[in-house]
């Protein structure tokens, strides 16, 4: 019977180290899986413009002939980028407009910037409608995903978990918490993010901003696969276990 014990010892030792390891890799612990759970969205603001940024800017009224002077496709004004078809915003938060000229736009939304434009075209269009939509909307995913890479965004409202599917989603290896590199006038934020709690989803964080960087740290797991200490480790475990069983016949 006193045999036995040190065997029993070794594998309820085993079964922790796994339960400990699968709780590791489960997002959102803290919510309850067994129920719905409704919360009203709070945390979401729309993105501002920033320098760098390209912006396509469609224009259109009454007279489709004074319109095209505005558009992009119909002009090589100075401040558009070839690469996007869109308005360069400037290190001052300008861009320049055909005829209508220099424009402020750091810091407004797009829907800011599209009824600035607007009211600015009265005096040249007839009931003129504009659209404007932010074209090199980016993110970059870099550590242990799937896919890492640098992702084109196509709208404005992109969540920390949608960023991640598009990386193929953490590897099982990954810890649970990453680290958001977002630079927006002028500084420089390092911002930790868990994502075991579900308080992720209320975060100021939770929504991406444009060329916001997702770095995803490995865990223990993963340097085990070129580390020989932990396998030394098993192998010495898994003798014990053999020698145990032996003993006890």
């Amino acid at each position: 019977m006193k045999a036995r014990f040190p065997l029993l010892i070794i594998v309820l030792g085993l079964n922790f180290i796994s339960c400990s390891s699968y709780k590791k890799i489960s997002y959102f612990q803290d919510l309850n899986q067994s129920a719905p759970t409704i919360e009203q969205i709070k945390n979401f603001t729309p993105i501002t413009v920033q320098p760098e940024d390209i912006l396509g800017i469609s224009i259109s009224s009454l007279n489709p002939e004074s319109s095209a002077v505005f558009n992009f496709a119909s002009n090589s004004a100075n401040g558009t980028n070839e690469n996007y078809g869109g308005y360069l915003v400037d290190q001052q938060g300008q861009i320049l407009l055909p005829i209508i000229g220099s424009m402020k736009v750091a810091n407004m939304t797009t829907q800011q910037v599209r009824e600035q434009v607007r009211l600015k075209l009265l005096a040249y269009l007839k009931e003129p409608a504009v659209i404007v939509r932010l074209l090199n909307f980016k993110i970059s995913i870099i550590g242990d995903v799937a896919a890492p890479g640098v992702f084109k965004v196509q709208n404005e409202r992109l969540t920390l978990t949608e960023a991640l599917g598009l990386s193929g989603d953490l590897n099982i290896t990954a810890l649970r918490k990453i680290l958001i590199i977002r630079e927006i006038d002028g500084n420089r934020e390092y911002i930790p993010v868990d994502l075991s709690k579900k308080d992720v989803f209320n975060s100021s964080y939770y929504y991406l901003k444009n060329n916001d960087v997702l770095y995803v740290q490995a865990g223990r797991a993963k340097y085990a696969a070129v580390d020989r200490t932990l396998p030394k480790i098993s192998l010495l475990l898994s003798v014990i276990s053999v020698a145990a069983i032996f003993f006890v016949r």
